[in-house]
C-alpha cells in the first residue's frame, strides 16, 4: 500500500468541490464559460490557500478531451494524467524554490 498525504488525497478536483477563493472562482469560471480566456494566470498567495489547486483545475477545464468547459470530465486521459501530476503539457512552477528569472525562462 502507497502512503499518499491526506491533503493531495482529498485535493478537490472540480470548481464545485472548491471551498473557499469564491472571487477567484467565480471569474476563472465566468471566463471559462463565455470564452474570454487570457493568455497566462498567475496565482499568488500564502501557503495553503488552494493555488495549486485551482490552477490543475483550471489546467483540466483547458485540456480536457470534450472540450473547453468550467466542468471538466475527469474521465478521459488528459484530466486522468493531470490528477496523477503526469501530463506532458503542464509544467508547475515552484516559485518558493525557483527565485530567479533564469530559472522560470527554462
Amino acid at each position: 500500500m502507497s502512503y499518499q498525504v491526506l491533503a493531495r488525497k482529498w485535493r478537490p478536483r472540480t470548481f464545485r468541490e472548491m471551498v473557499g477563493q469564491e472571487h477567484v472562482l467565480k471569474a476563472l469560471i465566468n471566463a471559462l464559460d463565455h470564452g474570454r480566456l487570457h493568455h497566462a494566470y498567475l496565482f499568488t498567495g500564502t501557503r495553503g490557500v488552494g493555488k495549486t489547486t485551482i490552477a490543475r483545475i483550471l489546467a483540466k477545464s483547458l485540456n480536457c478531451e470534450t472540450g473547453i468547459s468550467s466542468e471538466p470530465c475527469g474521465q478521459c486521459s488528459a484530466c486522468q494524467e493531470i490528477n496523477d501530476g503526469r501530463f506532458v503539457d503542464l509544467i508547475e512552477v515552484d516559485a518558493a524554490s525557483r527565485t530567479k528569472v533564469e530559472d522560470t525562462r527554462e
